[in-house]
């Protein structure tokens, strides 16, 4: 078993018992030193105070596992970014109402506001120029899908969905 995946074993359930997501343990070297990097994401934005939770919560596990030789490490907590792609179900339900791109298989672009799914599909309403489109997406078609960053999200995100449910 590697490194990585015995960290992953070892911090999984208490990060998850916490009540947050363990989503990716990376595993990096530099010289003599490591860089341990634990992305963890919650059911909304992690704030500092739960960042500080997790990180101590790994930190104490690490400081204790008996497969962590005496390199020394740098563990790192972070949440994902904007550009980690919407892979899991509970990574689309965290982004209702959001601005999402999607690429399908045959290189399609799609970006407009998520507005429901279910397993099969999800709902994009786009405004064309004040024109409102409304798409679905096959999940199976799915190459990529990432959320676009906004600025003036909030007026915006209530007008859509308001006027995709009039449709």
């Amino acid at each position: 078993m590697s490194l990585t995946q015995s960290i992953t074993q070892l911090i999984e359930p208490a990060v998850t018992e916490a009540g947050f997501f363990l989503e990716e343990v990376q595993l990096t070297s530099a010289g003599s030193h490591r860089i341990v990097t634990c992305i963890v994401d919650g059911q909304s934005p992690l704030n500092l105070d739960q960042v500080t939770v997790v990180s101590r919560l790994i930190s104490e596990l690490l400081d204790t596992a008996t497969f962590m030789d005496e390199t020394p490490f740098t563990l790192e907590v972070t949440s994902p970014g904007v550009d980690r792609p919407l892979t899991l179900p509970r990574h689309w339900t965290k982004n209702l109402t959001r601005l999402v791109k999607v690429t399908l298989q045959d290189g399609t672009v799609t970006t407009g506001r998520l507005t429901e799914f279910n397993e099969i599909t999800a709902t994009l309403v786009e405004n064309i120029k004040g024109r409102i489109k409304t798409h679905t997406v096959n999940f199976a078609d799915v190459k990529r899908a990432v959320v676009e960053i906004e600025f003036n999200r909030k007026e915006e995100a209530q007008n859509l969905t308001d006027e995709a449910g009039d449709e």
